[in-house]
């Protein structure tokens, strides 16, 4: 489907609808493809709640990252890089 700009704005509603069913829709500026409208498919980020489950199904308890009680500690961190002997 292709318009020309001065004919989108009275078909927006229909370009819309064509795009969210997938079809390739083109708006043109004298004669020349200028823009597509494409269906937005929500992607990526990270579902905390299938996450959370999976974790339960699987045993993972806390933050898996096993760190130390005292990591937080800054004269943990200077003994860790070595800055303080001991």
């Amino acid at each position: 489907m292709e318009f020309p700009i001065r004919e989108a704005k009275a078909h927006l509603s229909e370009m819309v609808a064509a795009a969210r069913r997938g079809e390739r829709v083109i708006i043109t500026r004298h004669g020349r493809p200028t823009v597509e409208l494409v269906r937005c498919d929500r992607r990526g980020g990270i579902d905390f709640d299938k996450l959370e489950a999976a974790r339960r199904r699987f045993g993972i308890e806390g933050d898996g990252e096993g760190w130390p009680e005292g990591f937080n500690d800054p004269a943990f961190s200077r003994k860790v890089l070595g800055l303080d002997e001991g």
